[in-house]
């Protein structure tokens, strides 16, 4: 008997070997390399507007603050110039809406895209496994949409640090808390895991749905439910507020609510009013600018607080910022990593 038509010895592995690693990961990157080259643009563009208007919003920063003396006329027009400075940036609404864009657009499709045309059949047979096919794709992906947004949330820090410089009140300067809802998400932790949860929701979605645009339309659903229950409940349980009733609260604190007291009695709302009413013409001066606006109302606070009232405040101070970022970014990434391994047992489990 030839060498060619030799069986096979029993101890013999004729199975194929599976395929590396690093070859499935050149395929998923051929065959998303759009989806992720529309991701780097966006971020690119974006992040060429932001330098350019943020040099600017540094720039007006700059002026204000270095002017003297802060009552002069040309002072207080350095002041106006960086308060009305690029408002529908200074909310964060447009760079809220990243995370769930990229989501929707690179993470619902990522499956639903093959299970809907039924190429996954195709794929399923290969030598990479059903298993390692998902698994490749879903986290070569999330790793380069981790890391491209991890980037582009240092630059949104850098263009938003003036309007979290502290004291920026007492000048009439627009002071915004870190804590802000519109702001905290875009933190350089926060901002890359909602991205790299928005992506998770997206691929799992696909995987349930197994079509692209419902599962874009699930995602974005779900994503603002996550968001809009992190923002309203569930961040103010972090850590427990700390109370006061010192009146000079920083500005740059997040506040969660003020009460006044007198003789142990809180005042309503109306009460308190009719007080505020008696003593603000009995000590405020006249207000012609923001800065005076601030001081006079201190100047009522205390008048308040000679006459037996109490101002109580509950609030975060501004240097539980970091502590509350990780706290967010950690719960983010631990539900982005269920949500991967689930889609992966998903495809595991599906009939072919």
């Amino acid at each position: 008997m030839t060498a060619p038509t030799m069986p096979a010895q029993p101890d013999e592995d004729t199975s194929p070997r599976p395929v590396p690693w690093r070859r499935m990961a050149g395929v998923a990157w051929r065959q998303h390399r759009l989806a992720l080259a529309a991701v780097a643009g966006l971020l690119g563009a974006l992040a060429v507007a932001l330098w350019i208007i943020g040099a600017a919003l540094h720039s007006a920063y700059g002026a204000a603050i270095s002017c003297h003396p802060a009552t002069s006329v040309t002072c207080q027009d350095a002041v106006s110039t960086f308060n009305g400075m690029d408002g529908f940036l200074a909310n964060g609404i447009i760079a809220q809406a990243l995370p769930a864009l990229i989501g929707a657009f690179a993470g619902a499709p990522l499956l639903a895209r093959e299970l809907e045309t039924g190429t996954f059949r195709y794929a399923w047979t290969q030598g990479f496994g059903r298993w390692r096919w998902a698994l490749a794709k879903l986290v070569a992906l999330a790793l380069v949409v981790t890391v491209c947004t991890a980037l582009f949330g240092l630059l949104l820090a850098w263009y938003y640090q003036p309007y979290f410089a502290p004291g920026n009140q007492a000048l009439g300067l627009t002071e915004v808390t870190p804590f802000f809802p519109g702001l905290f998400d875009l933190g350089r932790v926060t901002f890359p895991a909602w991205t790299l949860a928005a992506f998770s929701i997206g691929a799992l979605a696909g995987m349930l749905i197994r079509r692209v645009v419902p599962a874009i339309a699930a995602t974005l659903a779900v994503y603002a439910g996550l968001a809009f229950a992190t923002g309203g409940f569930l961040r103010q349980q972090y850590l427990a507020p700390l109370v006061t009733r010192n009146p000079n609260v920083p500005g740059s604190a997040w506040i969660y609510g003020q009460w006044w007291t007198k003789g142990g009695t809180t005042l309503g709302q109306a009460a308190l009013r009719q007080v505020f009413n008696t003593a603000w013409p009995q000590v405020a001066p006249v207000i012609t600018n923001i800065s005076q606006k601030y001081s006079a109302y201190l100047s009522v606070v205390a008048y308040l607080t000679r006459h037996g009232y109490t101002q109580w405040t509950s609030y975060q101070p501004a240097s539980r910022f970091w502590p509350f970022q990780w706290i967010e970014g950690g719960w983010l990434l631990a539900l982005s990593v269920l949500l991967i391994a689930a889609t992966v047992w998903l495809v595991g489990q599906r009939a072919a």
